[in-house]
């Protein structure tokens, strides 16, 4: 377990913090303008992300999604409930408005799966088929459901554009993103059947991997504006992501029958921290960013302590 701790600070953690502080100290030092970090985001959630997610769902196929029926369910079915408590709960205990409970929701209800999914899960568990299947079914319901959602809730709650302008239709205008609507269409080829040539994986691979680095840089410089803050939402946020999320999972995986390495990645998949494109998009949307960028930073220095924690209570549990 030791060695396994040690893999995971040297492989995982520690880069990810590292490019963040390396973008929270570039931001600071006035390397950037204050408008780049939104040019960062939009290609990361324009481009580097749908291209990543592209790549990652499509590898799946649909017996593969038959065949671990049970983990599809309780992901598809966790992280829906758990995201819309958070939607409703933020607004409950906070006040928060809508548009604000939705990006909450896409901070504190969504692990950055899209992001970091490979970038964690393969240094440990490798690269075989059932990493690559766990990666790609969170990444489903995270980005094919999860954030369609959001999105449908900030413009449905009044959310504005980038330009500050009113959405209009709430749906239509969350289907015009292609964070939404490429996954949806990956999903569409993999439950079709059409299987996308390999060949064509290195077209996505290259903008694809400038996905963790460029959003991970781009959240430490959206951090950089604001001041951190430790308070009392920042804490519900942090304890609903790497405590609550997880152990919701941990006990429905374990009480669905999983396999003890499969319910290991599971959990250790939700409890990465919020997801980088709930930050891109109150970024981008200008919504819930300074409460959101503290969840982040809190949550990424406590993923250090969690995710070790929960891979020991999985494999405990699990035997």
């Amino acid at each position: 377990m030791e060695e396994f701790i040690s893999k995971m600070l040297v492989s995982d953690l520690i880069p990810i913090i590292f490019v963040m502080a390396l973008g929270y100290f570039a931001g600071k030092a006035n390397d950037f303008k204050s408008g780049d970090a939104r040019i960062l985001n939009k290609l990361v959630l324009d481009f580097a992300l749908p291209a990543a997610l592209f790549v990652s769902i499509v590898r799946a196929d649909r017996s593969m999604l038959v065949e671990n029926a049970t983990l599809s369910i309780i992901s598809l079915v966790g992280l829906v409930l758990l995201f819309m408590l958070s939607y409703f709960t933020i607004q409950w205990f906070f006040r928060r408005t809508k548009p604000e409970a939705a990006v909450c929701a896409l901070i504190a209800g969504s692990p950055t799966i899209g992001f970091l999914g490979y970038a964690v899960l393969d240094p440990l568990y490798g690269t075989g088929v059932e990493t690559g299947l766990v990666i790609a079914i969170v990444a489903i319901v995270v980005n094919a459901v999860t954030i369609p959602i959001g999105l449908y809730l900030l413009n449905a709650g009044g959310g504005a554009g980038a330009d500050g302008a009113p959405k209009g239709n709430a749906l239509l205008s969350a289907m015009k993103e292609p964070v939404v609507w490429v996954p949806i269409l990956a999903v569409a080829l993999v439950v079709i059947g059409i299987r996308v040539p390999d060949e064509v994986s290195p077209t996505f691979d290259l903008l694809a991997k400038a996905n963790s680095s460029v959003a991970v840089f781009a959240a430490g410089l959206t951090l950089s504006a604001y001041a951190i803050e430790l308070d009392w939402e920042v804490a519900y946020n942090t304890f609903f992501k790497l405590v609550f999320l997880p152990g919701v999972f941990l006990l429905a995986g374990w009480a669905g029958g999983l396999d003890d390495q499969i319910l290991q990645m599971l959990v250790l998949s939700v409890a990465l921290p919020p997801a980088f494109s709930g930050i891109i998009i109150s970024s981008r949307f200008q919504v819930y960013t300074r409460t959101g960028t503290s969840s982040l930073a809190v949550s990424v220095l406590g993923f250090i302590v969690a995710a070790p924690t929960w891979v020991y209570l999985a494999r405990l549990l699990g035997s």
